[in-house]
């Protein structure tokens, strides 16, 4: 791999932690940027939007990333990354992430899967399967504990 960071996808789920340890046993120590997406309104603050006075729900959903986003990099810090967070928003979120690998040109982005399958993909995605299609680059999907 080259020197520019590997990207690790976070999101404060056990299914994100253990793809930021699996990633440090498998790669050993790299630079990495970890990332956290924030939506720029959730579905209640899109309702909000039809009042007076509306705050900057962007704003405010990339703040929460932020924090995600450091506590993800403080996790792969102790699993021996150099680690820095970075945090965006996006819809779909599989976007933001492909934009932020272009931008930083990584060589590897690094991402947890909840294991769906069948409706239950079909109905919510998968997050980590969009990114492995739209990337154009390696993405390391990390499995749940004992495929499920």
């Amino acid at each position: 791999m080259n020197d520019a960071p590997i990207l690790i996808c976070f999101d404060g789920s056990a299914d994100a932690v253990r793809a930021i340890e699996t990633s440090a046993e498998l790669l050993g120590p790299h630079r990495a940027v970890v990332l956290d997406i924030g939506p720029p309104f959730s579905p209640e603050e899109s309702l909000a939007t039809l009042a007076p006075v509306v705050p900057s729900f962007e704003e405010l959903n990339a703040s929460q990333a932020g924090q995600v986003a450091a506590r993800g990099a403080e996790i792969a810090r102790a699993s021996g990354f150099d680690a820095e967070a970075r945090a965006a928003v996006a819809a779909p979120t599989w976007q933001g992430i492909v934009d932020v690998a272009h931008e930083l040109d990584v060589p590897l982005i690094v991402i947890g899967s909840r294991g769906l399958s069948g409706l239950k993909e079909m109905i919510d995605g998968s997050l980590s399967h969009q990114v492995a299609e739209h990337a154009g680059r390696p993405v390391l999907i990390t499995p749940p504990p004992n495929g499920s």
